[in-house]
């Protein structure tokens, strides 16, 4: 009775279920492979029926109630009757793989679920108002699933009963706190049993709370997964790597051909190779080889030198060669010159043409469209036209220089070049072989020569030669170090002196600060005392710069510095400038903040500085007494002038 469960139908709700089909596939339910076997039940059950019948979209057989899918939505045209007549066993829309089933909707389309039922359970949907189950995020090469949920009294059998719908199962690890995890064989199973998360599990018809629980599937991360796809992931690499490499061996340009050893016969066979025209390039790339490894000596020296000499014979073809290219090129040049001349030409009349056509006599009785494109094609002509003929004009002038320096005659190669006649040909070639004959002469000379060195040095043995070598070298070493020795000994001396220089300058300084000190206090003592006016403590303030600026000429004197930069110099007129406007000095924060509005990187301390290096040109005076002691700087440059 079972296999009989869709020949109990009538033809009307064979059609419906043929068209529940199509929705139940575009709500996603096409995704998952459920078996034939699952979906069977007992037919003498009319709740079942009902229930199943009700999920389809359809009024169950002998019930009253009105169908969920209209006849408009079913395919037009299906014959009920059509398994009847032939024979065919009718079609489970359910299952996979048979072409029923349309492409996935699209993703904004929510997705409606339905009642699944098993042999042993039965699996009802979430409320679909509710969000989707949260997925963890997926890991590489996922096939092992993570299904929380589970009613306490589900055993393994039952897990591989309703997950198997989605694929192969490899293994099933099954907790006691109503957890698995299951591993599939392949990694798009496990998005169809994500698919049954949500689902509320009920073993049987039975209402106890150890037999239901809502499901909750779940990506997990496996090492063995992780393994097989780092496998996968090694074995994709090393194929494409092996695709690059053939790739590259594919486009690599082919290895020049080895070069053979040196030998008299390979030597006899290369000089037969040099004077023939069309093998020449590959014997003289031998003959370079040869005499870069250094196989010329003594003996091979004569049968060498004829190689060479046969190499050099080919100047003549090869200059011959580029006079019949260069005549070539002439005709060639000339050629384009009188196309070009055509060309212009014919621009010329179009250029013509339109002029005539611009004129009151034919422009009146064109229309303004046709005005405005004569006006665009007749400028596109003239720019044309001129640049064809700023081109004929530059080939013209080439030629005019071309033809001034082979009459000039100041370069040499380029009346070789012109001249082709067979008496120049003649005179170049007694000139080659005057020079081989004298090159050869050079070197019978210098082979002599060695001969007659090597017999005077007979009577000396190698262990004096490495003697006397060893001997100047060590004399230069030496030589080296007394050298090294004596720079580094007036280096020393110079600081030396440099630091005692110092030394004295600061003494010096300090005895000069202590007196100035003294001075003062007394000044102040007696100023308090005897009551004497401002004037009389400007004059010892006077008096007392005066001393430490001759005392700073002499020590300026001694180290005499100059100018380090262009900077200095520019600040240095800048400052005269500045000072020189002002003959009653000025003090340093003044001149800091005049010069802060040209430069203002500059600090106070460094124009001090630069004061205090020229005391030539700039002096330091004091004035006031007590608080209103103020230090000021001068202008002193013309008054060493005026007394010289």
């Amino acid at each position: 009775p079972e296999s009989l469960l869709f020949h109990f139908m009538s033809a009307e709700c064979f059609q419906h279920l043929y068209c529940v089909s199509f929705l139940a596939a575009a709500d996603g339910l096409g995704s998952i492979a459920i078996d034939t076997t699952q979906l069977n039940m007992s037919v003498t059950d009319p709740t079942a029926w009902a229930t199943a019948m009700n999920n389809l979209g359809m009024v169950p057989v002998g019930l009253a109630g009105q169908q969920l899918v209209t006849d408009s939505i079913c395919v037009p045209g299906f014959d009920p009757s059509l398994s009847m007549m032939t024979g065919i066993t009718p079609i489970n829309p359910m299952i996979p793989g048979m072409g029923l089933v349309p492409p996935p909707p699209p993703t904004d389309v929510p997705v409606v679920k339905e009642i699944i039922h098993c042999k042993s359970c039965t699996l009802f949907p979430p409320n679909p108002n509710l969000p989707p189950p949260s997925t963890r995020e997926r890991p590489p090469g996922c096939k092992t699933v993570f299904v929380g949920g589970l009613p306490e009294n589900a055993t393994e059998e039952i897990i591989q009963e309703v997950f198997e719908q989605c694929g192969d199962i490899t293994a099933i690890r099954k907790s006691k706190k109503n957890f698995c995890h299951i591993r599939f064989a392949e990694e798009f199973m496990v998005d169809k049993a994500i698919y049954l998360s949500g689902y509320r599990m009920r073993l049987g018809s039975s209402t106890d709370k150890k037999d239901s629980g809502r499901l909750h599937v779940d990506f997990a991360q496996a090492r063995d997964d992780f393994y097989e796809w780092e496998c996968k992931q090694r074995m994709l690499a090393r194929e494409e790597r092996h695709r690059r490499k053939m790739e590259e061996d594919r486009l690599r340009p082919p290895s020049p051909p080895a070069i053979m050893h040196y030998s008299e016969h390979e030597a006899a066979l290369l000089a037969e190779k040099l004077k023939d025209d069309s093998k020449f390039s590959e014997a003289i790339t031998v003959l370079l080889t040869w005499i870069e490894r250094g196989e010329v000596n003594r003996r091979s020296a004569n049968q060498f030198y004829s190689m060479v000499q046969s190499a050099n014979s080919h100047v003549r073809r090869l200059m011959n060669e580029k006079a019949a290219h260069e005549q070539e090129m002439e005709q060639a040049k000339e050629s384009f010159k009188n196309a070009l001349t055509g060309i212009l030409t014919q621009f010329e009349q179009i250029v013509a043409v339109f002029n005539a056509s611009t004129r009151q006599k034919a422009w009146d009785h064109f229309s303004k469209a046709q005005r405005k494109n004569i006006d665009i094609w007749r400028k596109h002509s003239e720019e044309l036209r001129n640049a064809h003929s700023e081109q004929l004009m530059g080939i013209r002038r080439e030629e005019e220089m071309e033809m001034s320096d082979d009459d000039s005659g100041d370069n040499p190669s380029k009346k070789l070049r012109v001249d082709d006649s067979a008496l120049a040909a003649q005179a170049y070639a007694l000139k080659e072989e005057n020079d081989s004959l004298r090159w050869q002469l050079d070197a019978y000379r210098n082979e002599v020569e060695l001969l007659k060195q090597e017999k005077g040095q007979l009577f000396r043995t190698e262990e004096s030669l490495t003697k006397d070598q060893q001997l100047q070298f060590l004399q230069q070493t030496m030589q080296g170090m007394q050298q090294q020795l004596l720079s580094i000994q007036e280096e020393l001396n110079n600081k030396k002196s440099e630091l005692e220089q110092a030394k004295e300058e600061q003494t010096h300084t300090q005895a000069m600060l202590k007196v100035l000190q003294e001075q003062l206090k007394s000044a102040k003592e007696l100023a308090e005392i005897n009551g004497h006016d401002e004037s009389q403590a400007n004059e010892i303030n006077v008096l007392t710069v005066a001393l430490v600026n001759q005392d700073r000429e002499k020590n300026s004197e001694k180290r005499s510095p100059g100018l380090k930069s262009e900077k200095e110099a520019l600040l240095i007129g800048i400052i005269s400038t500045f000072l020189h406007v002002h003959p009653f000095g000025a003090n340093i924060e003044y001149l800091w903040s005049y010069m802060q509005q040209l430069d203002s990187r500059i600090s106070a301390n460094e124009i001090e500085m630069l004061l205090m290096r020229l005391p030539r040109m700039f002096k330091q005076e004091f004035t006031g007494v007590g608080a209103t002691l103020e230090k000021r700087w001068k202008f002193c440059a013309f008054e060493g002038i005026k007394t010289i």
